[in-house]
Order: structure tokens, then sequence, then C-alpha cells
């Protein structure tokens, strides 16, 4: 009889831990205090020895390759934004550069939902990126919803990482 008491008391203590929802922080990860200043468009930027001009790192060093995003949010907030417009500035000083926006979530929600977010997300960053100058022709998005996380712990911080847009060089670069 103490083991049926015990295993329900187990059960019902189990259900409890499992149906209980993690706190919400909608704060934004942390990022460098010392981003890289904004490129001007009269040349080709150049970050210094290691990186070949027009590659994929000189993008990712010179740019950033993701802006992030608030739970269940699409909006672009100003760090958004400013990291945005260092890309389209290096997209002008390499107009043959093609790039692909993928929108991204946490892995909370169903697939359905995440894959409509992750393509907000990607489409806010590509009516920014036009909004700056950018061909809409040389902009491709999509949507990986919640399947391509970057951080793969349950906790707020990695739910912050994974809420993202990443942009990707697939094309006309140097590398």
């Amino acid at each position: 009889m103490k083991i049926k008491i015990f295993a329900i008391a187990a059960l019902g203590a189990f259900a409890t831990a499992c149906a209980s929802t993690p706190p919400v922080d909608d704060t934004a990860p942390m990022r460098d205090p010392d981003p890289i200043a904004a490129p001007d468009n009269t040349g080709p930027v150049d970050t210094g020895p290691g990186y070949e001009l027009g590659s994929t790192a000189h993008f990712v060093e010179a740019a950033g390759d993701r802006v992030f995003f608030g739970l269940d949010r699409s909006d672009l907030s100003d760090e958004a934004r400013a990291t945005l417009r260092r890309q389209a500035a290096w997209l002008a000083s390499y107009p043959s550069a093609r790039i692909l926006v993928a929108g991204n979530c946490d892995e909370r929600g169903t697939r359905e939902y995440n894959l409509a977010l992750g393509a907000r997300r990607a489409n806010a960053a590509r009516t920014y990126l036009i909004s700056q100058g950018v061909d809409p022709s040389r902009i491709s998005t999509t949507s990986y919803g919640k399947e391509r996380p970057t951080c793969m712990q349950s906790s707020e911080t990695c739910w912050a990482v994974n809420r993202n847009s990443t942009t990707t060089l697939v094309g006309g670069y140097t590398n």
C-alpha cells in the first residue's frame, strides 16, 4: 500500500514539474560593448590583416551577421538597425554579393508558429536592408523556425541568442 501511495505522489510531483513554465525575460542578449564602426561607402572596408576583403569572415567582422529579437517579437531594436546599416554599407562596397536572411526562433512554441515568426523576422531585416539601399534582388529570405538553434540549452540566455535573423553571403563575393 505504501508503495502505491509513494508512486502516486512521485507521479504527481513529476507531472507538476513538467507542467511548469520557465520565467520569461524579454531582454536582448548581451553584445560586445565595443562594436566595429560602420564602414563608409567610399570603397572596400579593411578590417586589418587576416581577412580577405569581401570574404565571409570579412563580412562578419566588419558588419556582423545577426540581429536579435525579443520574445514573440519581429520588430527591430536600435541595435539591430545599427547592425543592418553596417551590413547595407558592406553590401554597397561589394555590389555583386548576394545574401540569405534566415529567421530563427527559440525552442518554445509550435513548429508552425515559429516558422511564421521566423519568416516575419527575416522579412523585417530584409525590408530594413532595402530601405538602406540594398537591391531587393540581392536578398533571399527563409525561416528555420526553431530547427537551427545556435545554443542548445533550455535557458533564457540561450533562448535570447536563438531569437535572431542571420545574414549569410550566398554568392558574388570573394571566398
